[in-house]
């Protein structure tokens, strides 16, 4: 056995159907009075279904959370906690809801109960994002990580078929490179080969019945452990790609997820080989950079960046910014390598491996 480091970041996890009933009880365990609730547009009745459970605890609704979390939404949220004097946040979405409690607790050291409705796993993470003038900074910090998860299938019923896959194709690739990590673990390991099984196994079954609650709950879980891994590893070449490009084009973060995954399994696979008989297997796949495209493609998720909003014109942008500050990666970074990769995610090929 080598030796490792486990650095055990949790939370406090309350798992199954009508979780949400308990968000007033965990925020009375966590001493609050005067919570802020937060969601995106969208979600606005969600953040006030979960302010009616709180009756007075709650000190009112932050509904502006955005993609990326740029720096001016946080400013704003950051104002609100501050004039409402709140004490606590409650962050009901996905992971831009996440994203937005994290960089209010950042600065103001707010703890956070978290409301999952996609598997975008941040909240299982101390990893913040904040982007600013079109670059996506992201870090980590123990004071952004959730003091309590509330895992409710129930209310991921409602995600739609495209964002359903492609939320769940997130999370898998938080447990990818947690496989390959310069960092990783044994206990990492298991994590992350479980997460991706239960996902994979279930990915198949949302696309035939988006409210199969049995396949909800086995991705909830999956999301939970993949975001378990990233939290404890650190990132490779595809988490710097997705928030590099994500933050720089505006694209939609599990989508290019999704896109990009592929991809960038097949540029490493001859320098992880175990990492992808671990990951094929779990997916139960020949192999993982084809096996995910196809696991991706048969369940209906859009596979191109052309079709997620970048243009051709700015592959060779979005390489430059993969050169620039990479992160340590299994196989290094080759510029001509790099462009038929970003070439290939561009136009949604099938990798080979």
């Amino acid at each position: 056995m080598y030796a490792f480091t486990y650095p055990a970041n949790s939370a406090r996890v309350i798992f199954g159907d009508g979780s949400l009933s308990r968000v007033a009880e965990e925020i009375e365990r966590l001493g609050c009075s005067r919570v802020l609730v937060l969601s995106t547009p969208g979600h606005r009745a969600h953040a006030e279904r979960v302010a009616g459970l709180l009756g007075p605890t709650a000190s009112g609704i932050f509904d502006g959370a955005a993609m990326h979390v740029p720096i001016e939404t946080a400013q704003a949220a950051r104002a609100e906690a501050r004039r409402l004097n709140s004490d606590g946040v409650v962050a009901i979405g996905g992971g831009s809801t996440t994203g937005l409690a994290k960089a209010i607790a950042l600065e103001l050291g707010l703890p956070i109960v978290a409301v999952p409705t996609t598997y975008a796993g941040s909240e299982a993470t101390p990893i913040y994002g904040l982007t600013e003038g079109g670059v996506k900074r992201t870090g980590r910090d123990p004071r952004v990580l959730p003091k309590t998860i509330l895992y409710d299938s129930s209310l991921t019923l409602e995600l739609p078929p495209g964002l359903s896959i492609a939320s769940a194709m997130n999370a898998i690739a938080h447990a990818v490179e947690g496989l390959y990590a310069a960092d990783r673990n044994p206990i990492t390991d298991l994590l992350a080969v479980e997460g991706i099984r239960a996902i994979a196994s279930a990915i198949p079954r949302i696309a035939t019945n988006l409210r199969d609650r049995d396949a909800r709950s086995d991705c909830l879980y999956g999301a939970w452990f993949c975001g378990t891994v990233l939290g404890s590893v650190g990132m490779a070449l595809h988490h710097k790609l997705c928030h590099a490009i994500g933050g720089a084009f505006g694209l939609p973060h599990a989508e290019t997820h999704t896109c990009l995954l592929p991809h960038t399994l097949a540029y490493n696979a001859s320098c992880a080989p175990s990492a992808m008989v671990s990951i094929a297997r779990a997916i139960r796949r020949p192999a993982a950079a084809s096996g995910l495209h196809d696991l991706a493609y048969e369940s209906g998720a859009a596979l191109a960046l052309r079709d997620i909003g970048l243009r051709e014109d700015q592959i060779d942008s979005a390489v430059d910014l993969a050169m620039a500050s990479p992160y340590p990666n299994p196989r290094p970074l080759e510029r001509e390598a790099l462009q038929r990769l970003m070439v290939n995610a561009w136009a949604g090929e099938r990798p080979s491996g």
